[in-house]
């Protein structure tokens, strides 16, 4: 079996500490001060074939220094694996986590991190790969939503919406940004309000203070950049059954997920005989 193993190069990513996977107090990886010995093991098994390192240090990452960081510790690795074990290593997976702008933020380009592996990296005669997923499809998708009331309660005002947690966790779960534009050009008045989710938790909250122009009941709202850990991350809690996906080429449309059920919800239940 062809097998690469992954390292944790105790690197702080600078970023959510949720999506933080590249420190060693984290669960992934294998420490770097064992895995020497790790692959050692792995070299003497007569149906392994060691053929490479993968390290990921996190996600969402809007600095090149920490990939910098934790990229020459690894290459620093490989060459002891080969120099000291005699074991030549011919992939390197670098991950992934390359930042997006959801807010105010100033991740740096395709381009610039480019650059830096191509310098970390150079002369190495290896196959690299790479796992830039937010960074392609985060942009690539959005959630419609309808407003279902605005309540107008004694300190704050509520947008609430159809979509909750259920359908993009990204803010309950990291405090996520995710830009909210009405899908209508509107001119009612600019509005500090709170956007939130039917579901019953205080924590479904998209929006706290954000000032947009007050919609109005049965007025469509599109959270943006939610192609990347929105649809793959919903579920059924409340027993809200799952959203329709709808893919959009220019004036083209076409619906790729239908709109789950409740009978589709509880279809693979089983109520066993003796209940």
């Amino acid at each position: 079996a062809p097998i690469a193993l992954r390292v944790n190069p105790d690197v702080d990513p600078k970023t959510h500490a949720k999506i933080s996977t590249g420190q060693k107090e984290t669960k992934f990886g294998i420490g770097m001060e064992h895995a020497f010995a790790v692959y050692k093991r792995a070299a003497t098994l007569s149906h392994i074939d060691v053929q490479g390192v993968s390290v990921h240090i996190g996600s969402q990452l809007t600095l090149l220094d920490p990939y910098r960081e934790a990229y020459k510790r690894v290459r620093d690795f490989v060459e002891v694996l080969r120099d000291e074990a005699g074991i030549t290593l011919r992939v390197i997976d670098l991950g992934g986590g390359l930042g997006i702008v959801y807010n105010a933020e100033t991740p740096p380009t395709a381009q610039a991190y480019g650059a830096m592996v191509k310098e970390i990296f150079a002369g190495m005669d290896v196959t690299f790969l790479f796992e830039p997923g937010r960074s392609i499809v985060a942009k690539a998708g959005v959630l419609v939503s309808k407003v279902v009331y605005v309540k107008h309660g004694e300190s704050r005002t509520h947008v609430i919406i159809d979509a909750g947690l259920t359908e993009l966790i990204r803010p309950a779960m990291y405090e996520a940004y995710h830009a909210i534009e009405p899908v209508a050009q509107t001119d009612a008045p600019q509005q500090k309000v709170d956007i939130v989710g039917p579901v019953c938790e205080t924590g479904d909250i998209f929006a706290k203070d954000r000032e947009i122009a007050l919609p109005a009941e049965d007025d469509l709202l599109v959270l943006r950049d939610a192609g990347a850990y929105g649809m793959v991350m919903a579920s059924t809690y409340n027993a809200r059954p799952l959203i329709a996906e709808v893919m959009v080429k220019g004036s083209q449309h076409r619906l790729i997920r239908p709109r789950q059920n409740v009978a589709d919800l509880i279809a693979t239940q089983k109520i066993p005989d003796w209940s």
